[in-house]
């Protein structure tokens, strides 16, 4: 055997341990053990907080820094099936992402991009800029900004008047003024941005982290979505989708309004024997269907959100209850502001979802979004006023806590906006060129990192496309992108697609 095969069979082998009592032949499962020793389903919540430790030593699971995780393409056989925290490729700074996605586009000449000679040549005209849907050279004069910038902090960087919340946090800031991206429409940078590809389908950033890492929390889910009840933006549900990874590795959405988890209980309450008598016959339905169709993931995930849906059930309101925190922390986050409350809940949710031990919280913008075609210098400061206070908050608190070192904080359109007008008194979209801010987790604050031109166009400087973001984003985790794969379709896919993306870790940006 060849030293090439040895050492991927050597890493098959470290990995094959995970869920092996599940899937091995003839074994009983850990649930049917579980199912057999409580009495049925009903008392499995118990079981998993009595037991939980020792279930997961007796079948080969472990929370042990020393456990491998699948290092490339693995067999169904030694497929994560769990949520159970699994160690990376190498130590690890930060342990939870926060992705704030400002869906519809940010106009970075207008927030934290500034561009005097795009304000000097306001309303000239100049050739090969192009953008909009159809990423089509545009036809109208440049646009200044009508907002004033200023630096601040000790680094002195240079934010607009419309986020002075986030200005204030300039030094624990690192602003990417470099990405670009590969579509100029709404769904496929949305795509791009959650997934690493402009097609839908694909598994995104949240599944492929909790595929790799699980979750130290088994109460609550490893990904969760936090969105405005308004509006499902541009991609929809493909934002969070698991692609074809194992279905339990989808974001399970969580409210910021009334009963945080829906149908979590029944809307008409039973008395408990009817209860527990359901959830017997369901599961041994749910198992005679797994062992006829031991590899479809779907009923897996299936069985897996059940035994979640009965642990959050003892824990999950307590866990996500805002009123517990104080007055002062709800301030923070704009609570007690009727325009910025809604946002400032939900971030508010995120922190505490992360302090609880989730690993991945992707939190969507509020409506309508950033999508600002016309009256730009109207909309933009609405917004902002939505989503600078809270941003900012939670930035704050977790510095507070000690957990921002630890999180990593991701504020991203899935594009920017053109330095040309659009009807005037808009901006159309543009993927040549745009900002994004990151915080915590192992990144140098005070930083801006590449550049683009003098119009704010198109990255010229040290350029950072999507899969090097995702790269850096993974290399904070533990984790090596092109080594935390999956197979599909006999092909071995991993997270940032390396057979056609040439892809580097952003080093320059750690401390």
């Amino acid at each position: 055997m060849s030293d090439h095969w040895a050492s991927k069979t050597s890493k098959l082998d470290a990995s094959s341990t995970i869920d092996a009592g599940h899937r091995a032949g003839g074994a009983e499962s850990r649930r049917r053990f579980l199912e057999c020793v409580t009495g049925g389903f009903g008392s499995l919540a118990l079981s998993c907080l009595l037991h939980d430790d020792a279930a997961r030593s007796a079948f080969g699971e472990t929370t042990s820094p020393s456990a491998a995780i699948p290092s490339t393409a693995i067999p169904s056989t030694a497929i994560p099936s769990t949520m159970v925290p699994r160690a990376g490729h190498f130590p690890a700074k930060a342990k939870s992402v926060i992705l704030l996605f400002q869906n519809g586009g940010p106009s970075q000449m207008d927030l934290c991009d500034y561009k005097p000679e795009l304000q000097k040549r306001s309303g000239q005209f100049v050739r090969n800029i192009r953008g909009g849907n159809g990423d089509n050279e545009q036809k109208e004069p440049l646009m200044g900004s009508a907002f004033q910038f200023r630096p601040h902090g000790q680094s002195g960087l240079m934010f607009s008047e419309l986020i002075p919340n986030l200005a204030s946090l300039a030094d624990d800031l690192c602003v990417v003024r470099s990405m670009y991206s590969t579509d100029p429409n709404h769904p496929g940078a949305t795509y791009m941005m959650c997934s690493c590809s402009n097609r839908p389908g694909r598994p995104t950033l949240g599944a492929w982290t909790t595929y790799a890492l699980g979750s130290d929390n088994q109460n609550l889910p490893g990904f969760v979505l936090l969105r405005d009840p308004a509006q499902f933006h541009s991609g929809g549900a493909m934002q969070v989708t698991n692609g074809w990874l194992p279905a339990m590795f989808r974001a399970t959405e969580v409210r910021d309004e009334g009963s945080p988890v829906l149908n979590l209980n029944p809307n008409v309450p039973r008395p408990k024997s009817i209860q527990d008598n359901n959830f017997r016959l369901l599961s041994l339905l749910n198992h005679r269907q797994q062992e006829r169709y031991p590899d479809e993931s779907r009923l897996e995930a299936r069985i897996q959100n059940y035994e979640l849906a009965a642990r959050m059930q003892l824990h999950a309101m307590q866990e996500l209850d805002l009123s517990h925190e104080t007055a002062a922390t709800q301030k923070l986050y704009g609570l007690d502001d009727p325009v910025a409350e809604r946002y400032g809940r939900r971030l508010l949710m995120s922190r505490r979802l992360v302090e609880r031990g989730v690993r991945f919280v992707q939190v969507l913008a509020p409506a309508p979004n950033w999508d600002h075609h016309d009256e730009l210098n109207k909309k933009l400061p609405v917004i902002c006023r939505q989503v600078d206070q809270a941003s900012a908050g939670l930035i704050t608190d977790l510095k507070q806590r000690g957990l921002l070192d630890q999180t990593l904080v991701i504020w991203a359109g899935e594009f920017g906006r053109l330095p040309t007008s659009q009807r005037g008194h808009g901006r159309n979209h543009n993927p040549h060129g745009f900002s994004i801010l990151m915080a915590g987790g192992g990144l140098r604050g005070g930083l801006a990192y590449g550049a683009t031109d003098d119009f704010g166009y198109a990255a010229v400087e040290q350029r950072v496309g999507v899969p090097d973001l995702f790269a850096t984003i993974l290399h904070q985790l533990g984790l090596d992108h092109a080594r935390v794969s999956f197979l599909h379709n006999s092909v071995e896919e991993n997270v940032v697609d390396t057979r056609i993306n040439k892809t580097r870790v952003i080093s320059d940006i750690l401390t």
